[in-house]
């Protein structure tokens, strides 16, 4: 190559990397002028704005810039109402374009363009707007702590036209769908996305380097919105549903339920969101488990007000919503044990109802995030027999309750945080109330290069009764690399014994310490065989305060790769090597019992073809060893899908999990001796998930769950102090367990109009457990789906959105417009 062409390429680079290392700044323009919201860009107000191009590749080769035939060029102008976005997206193979219909914030096999918007612009939470090539809504919320929360909706406009020389998206984004501070001349942060999905390449405006983790920091600037004069943000949303409720063991019967959500703009940066008499009715069903072990089974939060713009609440891990409206703090057991020996509990109720609800969040100029949210649920009472009589009467369970949390967060240096928490639970009457308090602190370099983290929180039980009360803490510190091609951090953490937060938040265990590190390394740029390769190693290790005692030793290998088709591969490696000791199996009064976990060896592998494709296919095989004659475990997932055109589609998953000769705690017998037992576990999982979209607003979907889940047992040991077991022949209780569960949902969501909804459920469900029982899959499912166990609801739910902004204005302009007659329609 000629010395010149070497001084070309050094240029060449050099101004790459230049370019790369600043941030774009899009200007944007004010408009009186009516903007009809269909695509076309046909107002004048486009001709005079700026325009943003010049996109570069996120994935798979990460810096490259965007092909001249498939440039994207985005302008933007505002009012005193909203933002107003206009993008290009130009392709050479429209007819590749790839444009599945989908319910709302499901990407699915389509094109997607996205904003990406910062209104404190520093560089630490993003609202991200995307609208797909069938013109489907996605919108959510970025942080560096939790990635894209999708939890999170907004209500906005958007419209998309797919051309001869590709798509175009025209959006309007209202102020009341994000949050900005309120300084008359406004800098935001600024972002736009692309992906083309039929090569999965994905393309940002300003560039995102993804040896930086954080994407927030990377954004460009977007200037030029000064002085707006922005409306009330006040909204009401409200509900009515029906419900019909019907089985072959109860009477049919009705229900109405109706309520209201409140969004009140207290300003442009502060936002209250209410609801008074909720509906949760209709939220997806739980994917309940059999559960032997010594800890509780957690479940996903399904209800919208407490799935919505939460990530301000979620600092420090304080906060387990389904605590609220969950179940009664005195436990059927703990209830039964203050009862006289002739009087049982004969009626329990699973949940508490939840009066209402609100949120209080927003961040000042200065970056501090205020949160507040509060929640009250009713007194719950269960039903006590005395056997003797047969009479009857009501005893509390829960008294009224309120559940309140308070975040201080402060932002600084545009990537670092330090936060105050607090979340208490105050019961009336002599119940147990609870307090935990946290300082949490994120802290990292000014080029993101490395990262310091850790908090220190402090629990306060007033207990129920006359029991004691506690005090507890924990206090956690990492430090880490967390940028580049290789990344590593190690880090510890300390459990006091009497450290709870279970009575608004969720943690297992206590009375512990632990020492833990990573290292990883990835390629940023495809190679002749991948697009993209990561490999983590992860040592852990875990000691028990009182005895000092191995809890856990472990260390793990994961590798994830992209081929070059866009085929994904990983599998793992988990290695125990050491006999460990666990105190929390045996179930124990203060946890001083443990029993003893032998070394095992676990491994994965998993397959996931192409999405892009019609029939896709993901499998996943697992094996353990563990060592002791004859215990292992293997399993299975399988799951292919078809997407039968840009409307229907279907994916089945069928899942099998074997454990031979599983060792667990059985019983306690009445010489008070702990019993565990040596047992198989079969659990059988199907599921089928089906959809088919009308359009963009109207969708069908359908989910199926089946699940059977059942335990032998073979023989019985005796725990003795040293955590070992002996067999033990004299105990005779029967613990083997049958767990067959049944789930159908059935529904139809139409958005008539932004944010208004009307949906229509049917479900059906079984849940039928017993200790004698045979092993035969059919015969299972048959008494699953069997009429006489089923239960059925059918439910019918309308939300209508109510801007007060419209309703002022027509109450204003009815008041100077002559009434209309049947001549002017």
């Amino acid at each position: 190559m000629p010395k010149y062409s070497y001084l070309y390429a050094c240029f060449f680079f050099l101004f790459i990397n230049s370019l790369f290392g600043q941030k774009k700044v899009l200007q944007t323009l004010f408009t009186d002028e009516k903007i009809t919201i269909d695509g076309k860009f046909d107002e004048l107000a486009w001709e005079k704005a700026a325009v943003a191009s010049d996109f570069v590749m996120i994935n798979p080769d990460n810096g490259k810039p965007i092909p001249k035939e498939k440039r994207t060029e985005v302008k933007i102008v505002y009012n005193n109402d909203a933002i107003y976005i206009a993008a290009t997206l130009y392709d050479n193979e429209p007819h590749k374009i790839l444009k599945e219909l989908t319910s709302r914030d499901d990407f699915a096999t389509a094109d997607h363009f996205g904003v990406f918007l910062n209104g404190y612009n520093d560089g630490q939470q993003e609202f991200r707007y995307f609208v797909s090539s069938a013109g489907v809504q996605q919108d959510g919320v970025y942080t560096e702590f939790i990635g894209e929360d999708f939890s999170w909706d907004a209500i906005w406009d958007s419209k998309v036209q797919v051309t001869d020389f590709g798509w175009t998206v025209e959006m309007k984004i209202p102020y009341a769908a994000m949050r900005f501070s309120t300084e008359k001349k406004q800098t935001w942060g600024l972002n736009f996305y692309r992906e083309i999905r039929s090569t999965r390449q994905q393309y940002s405006w300003n560039f995102l380097d993804n040896k930086i983790g954080n994407e927030s920091t990377q954004a460009g600037i977007l200037e030029g919105i000064e002085n707006i004069q922005t409306p009330t943000r006040l909204f009401l949303i409200p509900y009515a549903s029906q419900y019909v409720y019907t089985s072959k063991t109860q009477k049919t019967y009705g229900e109405f339920k109706g309520g209201l959500d409140i969004k009140y703009g207290i300003n442009d940066a502060f936002t209250l969101d209410a609801i008074l008499i909720p509906d949760f009715g209709q939220t997806k069903f739980d994917n309940v488990e059999l559960n032997l072990s010594a800890f509780e089974q957690q479940f996903s939060e399904n209800r919208p007000f407490f799935t919505e713009g939460t990530d301000l609440f979620n600092k420090g891990g304080l906060l387990y919503t389904r605590r609220i409206g969950g179940e009664p703090s005195l436990s059927q057991d703990a209830l039964q044990s203050t009862l006289p020996d002739d009087h049982i509990v004969d009626d329990y109720p699973n949940t508490i109802k939840l009066i209402n609800a609100l949120k209080i969040s927003g961040r000042t100029k200065n970056g501090l995030g205020i949160g507040v949210l509060n929640a009250v649920t009713e007194k719950t009472t269960a039903t006590i027999k005395n056997t003797l009589d047969n009479n009857s009467y009501r005893k509390v369970v829960e008294p009224l309750a309120n559940y309140n949390e308070i975040v201080l967060d402060q932002r600084f240096n545009k990537n670092s945080s330090i936060s105050f928490v607090n979340t208490s639970v105050i019961r009336n009457e002599e119940f147990r109330d609870a307090n935990v308090s946290g300082l949490v602190f994120d802290l990292n370099t000014k080029k993101n290069t490395y990262n310091v983290n850790g908090s220190y929180k402090y629990s306060y039980i007033n207990e129920y009764g006359d029991l004691d009360d506690r005090k507890g803490y924990t206090g956690q510190l990492y430090m880490g690399k967390s940028s580049g091609k290789y990344r590593f951090g190690f880090g510890g953490e300390y459990f006091s014994k009497d450290y709870d937060i279970n009575d608004m938040g969720i943690n297992f265990q206590t009375h512990y310490y632990a020492l833990y590190g990573n290292a990883s390394y990835r390629i940023i740029n495809p190679t002749k065989t991948f697009n993209t390769f990561q490999i983590f190693i992860n040592p852990y290790s875990e000691f028990d305060n009182k005895t000092g005692r191995l809890q856990a030793g472990n260390i793990n290998v994961n590798i994830n790769t992209t081929s070059l088709k866009n085929d994904y591969f990983g599998l793992g490696f988990n290695l125990k090597p050491l006999v460990t000791n666990d105190f929390y199996e045996p179930r124990s009064v203060d946890e001083k019992l443990f029993v003893n976990i032998p070394q095992y060896i676990s491994s994965y592998v998993y397959f996931s073809s192409n999405y892009n494709r019609k029939f896709a296919l993901d499998i996943n095989p697992s094996y353990a060893f563990i060592n002791e004659k004859g215990r292992v475990n293997y399993g299975l997932s399988f799951s292919p899908r078809y997407r039968f055109d840009d409307h229907f589609s279907l994916i089945y998953n069928f899942g099998f999990n074997r454990q031979n000769k599983n060792v667990g705690w059985a019983s306690v017998d009445d010489s008070n001796n702990t019993i565990f037992s040596k047992r198989d576990r079969i659990t059988y999982t199907n599921t089928l998930q089906g959809k088919y979209s009308i359009n963009n607003k109207m969708n069908l979907s359908l989910s199926i769950r089946h699940y059977w889940s059942y335990v032998i047992t073979h023989n019985y040991l005796t725990l003795q102090n040293d955590g070992s077991l002996i067999d033990n022949t004299t105990f005779t209780g029967n613990t083997n367990h049958n767990l067959n569960l049944w789930n159908l949902d059935l529904s139809y969501s139409w958005w008539f109009a932004p944010g208004s909804q009307i949906s229509i459920l049917y479900r059906n469900n079984s849940a039928l457990s017993s200790q004698d029982f045979n092993h035969r899959f059919d015969s299972n499912f048959s008494k699953a789906i069997d009429n006489q166990n089923l239960n059925h609801i059918l439910s019918i739910s309308v939300r209508y959105f109510i801007d007060y902004n419209s309703i002022k204005n027509a109450t204003v302009f009815g008041a100077f417009t002559k009434p209309k007659t049947r001549e002017h329609f």
